[in-house]
């Protein structure tokens, strides 16, 4: 008979079971379960509700439990269930009658909230290190290359150049948010349900500050109706989950670009890239092209959740149970993104010759003869006009400005002086723009700083 099933007089449905368990999915909570049995237990026995001893005897068998688990000794059932369900089954198997003591003052419904809790705060520990570690292979990447001149784009069209480091420095900036999102999000899924019971809290004279400490939560949960019933912490980082996906395909779009012939920016190395089952030349981006495909799955997860929840009323419900697939697939698949995306950009080689050539063509020094002019005396929307012009003029005759000579451009304005040539050289357009959170190399150098120290904190954060 199932644990629950004192008032039913039938056995539930094979189907039923089927269609009711969870068993197969929240198996992976096992050890989270068990961790807050083994604190719930020995509350029990520091508040006279079991003894001493069978505290003891719980704490071992539980203990005995998830080394057989681990060991693949043990067999979880669907008749039983869920994960709470199979570990308690076990533990009366196990040690007999006192097992039966430990379910005393908890229900699944606020043991489930912990138990994902416990399992989201650690999985989240370890994203936060994934995520320092892509970082910081941007941040060196742009060591690297913060006098690598390339075309910053606009609309997808060339628009001025920039160096490297930048357009680097730009997805970390990306991450560093996205970190921070994931440190405010633990914050507040940092707060201890157990003891709220079903949806009441509990009679019996238990003490929920005792095993707040033993598990390390920072808060006590304050109600616990919404205790047992709220999914925030999930979809906040589930929400976080879908943001950094963002950032990942926007990325990996980049590459993939950068990849081609046309482009050719980039190489990824053949250990990160694929081949054609019929086309032998083809060196395929395929890893970006995933992470660029998995975004999709990510935002669904999150969409899932926000759906399941919308009209809920409290406290808990059973389509709850729809939480765990989504986040499981959620965490699987931000830790394999950020896994392969650290190896793949530090192995990539950038053309550097190509990005040069790339930002020389395409006229992305217009906006510094524009410039120009205004420091001549003409007014922008004038200068505007007029560099205008001399575009116009040089796609009929398939000229670059630097191709230009003085009396041309001063057929334009004879405001131009012979000076123009150093104002429009790609070094020069991108020096200049030396103002914080600029391109030019000092200003770069500067991120850089900033970013090392970022780092170097987030790393002692991470370390505790």
């Amino acid at each position: 008979m199932k644990l629950w099933g004192g008032r039913f007089s039938k056995k539930t449905a094979e189907m039923a079971d089927d269609f009711n368990a969870s068993i197969s999915f929240d198996s992976r909570l096992y050890r989270q379960d068990i961790q807050g049995s083994i604190a719930h237990a020995r509350m029990l026995a520091l508040q006279g509700i079991i003894l001493p001893v069978e505290a003891e005897e719980i704490v071992r068998g539980l203990l005995s439990i998830q080394e057989d688990i681990e060991a693949g000794k043990l067999e979880f059932s669907v008749t039983a269930e869920d994960v709470h369900m199979n570990i308690e089954t076990f533990l009366i198997q196990r040690i007999g009658e006192t097992g039966k003591k430990l379910h005393t003052a908890r229900s699944r419904n606020d043991q489930v909230a912990l138990d994902i809790r416990l399992y989201l705060r650690s999985e989240a520990e370890i994203i936060s290190g994934l995520l320092i570690e892509l970082m910081t292979a941007l941040r060196d990447l742009a060591h690297e290359h913060v006098d690598t001149v390339m075309p910053g784009y606009t609309h997808l069209q060339k628009a001025q150049p920039i160096s490297l480091a930048h357009h680097l420095l730009a997805y970390f900036e990306m991450l560093r948010r996205d970190w921070e999102r994931l440190k405010d999000a633990v914050k507040r899924m940092d707060y201890m349900p157990l003891g709220s019971g079903a949806l009441a809290g509990s009679g019996f004279p238990i003490d929920r500050e005792v095993v707040r400490q033993e598990l390390g939560f920072e808060h006590l949960t304050r109600n616990s109706l919404d205790a047992v019933s709220d999914r925030d912490f999930v979809l906040e980082f589930m929400s976080f989950g879908a943001i950094l996906m963002v950032h990942l395909s926007r990325l990996s779009e980049e590459i993939i670009l950068w990849a081609t012939d046309e482009f050719g920016f980039i190489e990824l190395d053949d250990a990160f890239s694929t081949g054609s089952s019929i086309m032998p030349q083809k060196k395929n981006p395929d890893m970006a092209e995933l992470v660029r495909g998995k975004t999709g799955r990510v935002y669904g997860n999150l969409m899932s959740l926000l759906t399941t929840m919308k009209g809920l009323p409290l406290a808990y419900n059973k389509d709850m149970q729809e939480d765990k697939e989504p986040l499981f697939d959620s965490v699987d698949t931000l830790k394999k993104c950020l896994a392969i995306y650290t190896p793949m950009l530090r192995s990539a080689r950038f053309n550097v010759d190509r990005m040069y050539r790339g930002a020389a063509r395409g006229f992305t020094n217009a906006t510094d003869l524009a410039d120009y002019l205004v420091t001549k005396g003409m007014a922008f929307r004038d200068s505007h006009s007029v560099v205008g012009q001399i575009v116009a003029w040089c796609l009929e005759r398939e000229k670059s400005l630097e191709e230009m000579t003085l009396a041309e451009f001063r057929g334009f304005s004879p405001l131009i002086d012979q000076d123009i040539y150093g104002e429009i050289k790609l070094k020069a357009c991108v020096e200049k723009r030396s103002l914080y959170g600029g391109t030019a190399p000092e200003a770069i150098k500067q991120a850089l700083e900033e970013a090392d120290h970022f780092l170097q904190k987030a790393a002692a954060i991470i370390a505790g």
